[in-house]
């Protein structure tokens, strides 16, 4: 089911929802029908997409659990006190989701919620930014897939498909939920002009893409991702999507790679997740020397600068010249090896020369001494052949 039909039958249960006081319902009505228009018009939008949908299905969600936050009580007439007992309850973790746990994102309920439109339309927005005057968010946790673990984690995979997602997520770096909507017609194969190494460019297209994310065409780095991708891509069609399963499904084998490998996700050693992969990529790269701009390009995010963005529609960066950066460090690394490898095996040569030479010294002070015995012995002889004669 798409984005689109949930929030469709979202919407019908929540205005037809009698649980649901009839000032609150209208409110909805009101403020999904000033979103809906907000969103087609803020994006260039003929008629809205799925990212719209995706958006509007979270505000049902928001609207539901607020509303029972507030005991059903009219928006128009919520008090500082009411405001504040629901805001306190938020931060000390007294409100739980449906797992049981505090909510972690309050600052969407804070910011697209108590302190924007939908509580201006009940005039309490302005009583909800003196309350929730001190909040401040907490920095999020880092969290990412090093090399050891992603390789550990593709060790125990069969099947092409399973790998292609899983090399194509850590070496693109893309959402799951846009990898899966990818078709044959969005990789091509070239040659890359810097390694003469075979690559895929993938074709990243805005309709696929998370709202905030920038469309793109992103080259494969790693032949893993390549050799995984003429297996599956060969016998499809253009239009033929490539990876033939959802997200349940490539949930289900992530997990279960993850469970068989021992894989983990650092530092507090956490269960791995697809998003993991993307923030695992991005700190690979930047332990490869890639700058921060190069990173945020690949993410999908705009470089740090505004002026930059000129030139970076003009002439789109060169996308090879990270490709070759990662190329360059691994020959520096193998070229380094090499030479310490080469290193230790002259170093073994000139210790068995000088042991052949200590051996050969030694050959010859043995042949001397053993001359010097036998003229001793003649000598001895003849002193013995004289005393006899005597």
């Amino acid at each position: 089911m798409g984005y689109q039909e949930r929030y469709q039958r979202g919407k019908e249960r929540l205005f037809s929802d009698e649980s649901i006081c009839k000032e609150n319902r209208e409110l909805f009505s009101r403020f999904f029908e000033f979103e809906e228009y907000k969103l087609q018009r803020k994006n260039g939008l003929r008629k809205l997409d799925e990212p719209c949908y995706k958006t509007l299905c979270l505000y049902v969600i928001r609207f539901r659990n607020i509303n029972s936050w507030f005991c059903n009580k009219p928006w128009s007439f919520l008090t500082k006190e009411d405001i504040k007992r629901v805001y306190d309850d938020l931060e000390d973790g007294n409100i739980k989701n449906q797992r049981g746990q505090p909510f972690v994102d309050r600052r969407s309920y804070y910011n697209k919620v108590f302190k924007s439109k939908p509580f201006a339309l009940a005039g309490k927005d302005a009583l909800a930014r003196e309350v929730i005057e001190f909040y401040t968010e907490v920095d999020k946790e880092v969290r990412f897939v090093d090399e050891e673990n992603f390789r550990r984690i593709v060790s125990v995979v069969s099947k092409p498909a399973h790998l292609f997602l899983l090399w194509l997520a850590w070496d693109i770096g893309e959402n799951i939920n846009t990898l899966l909507q990818l078709k044959k017609r969005d990789f091509v194969l070239q040659m890359n002009s810097e390694t003469r190494e075979p690559e895929y460019l993938v074709n990243l297209p805005r309709e696929k893409l998370k709202r905030s994310r920038t469309a793109r065409s992103e080259p494969t780095l790693y032949t893993e991702t390549v050799r995984y991708g003429n297996m599956v891509l060969h016998e499809l069609r253009d239009d033929d999507l490539v990876f033939k399963f959802g997200y349940r499904q490539a949930l289900k084998f992530l997990k279960s790679a993850v469970r068989r490998s021992g894989g983990v996700c650092l530092p507090r050693l956490d269960r791995v997740s697809w998003k993991d992969l993307r923030s695992g990529m991005a700190c690979h790269l930047l332990k490869q020397g890639w700058t921060t701009d190069d990173i945020n390009f690949r993410l999908g995010h705009k470089p740090s600068s505004k002026e930059i963005d000129v030139y970076v529609s003009h002439l789109a960066i060169d996308r090879r010249k990270p490709k070759k950066q990662l190329f360059d460090t691994t020959m520096e690394r193998i070229h380094r090896e090499l030479e310490e490898a080469k290193a230790r095996e002259k170093l073994a040569a000139s210790r068995i020369q000088r042991q052949g030479e200590e051996n050969e010294m030694m050959r010859l002070e043995l042949e001397r001494t053993q001359q010097d015995l036998k003229e001793l012995a003649r000598v001895v002889q003849g002193i013995v052949r004289r005393v006899r004669v005597a």
